[in-house]
């Protein structure tokens, strides 16, 4: 791989890093707007989530998924 290489495919990932912060700051502000959600709610879950290990995340997210 070449250094030219390498330059253009990290331009792409912030590319595409930039329009997926795009798409969640818009569906928070979208969710905010018609009262779902609250930007107190918001802080609150990411330091929750900031908080967790990747372990309780998993363990999390598995055990959401036999809720449903």
């Amino acid at each position: 791989m070449t250094k030219i290489d390498l330059v253009g495919q990290i331009a792409d990932m912030k590319e595409i890093d930039y329009k997926n912060t795009l798409a969640i700051a818009s569906i928070i502000e979208i969710l905010i707007d018609k009262g779902i959600i609250n930007r107190n709610d918001i802080a609150l879950k990411a330091l929750q989530l900031e908080n967790m290990t990747i372990e309780e995340t998993r363990d999390n997210r598995i055990a959401s998924i036999g809720r449903k």
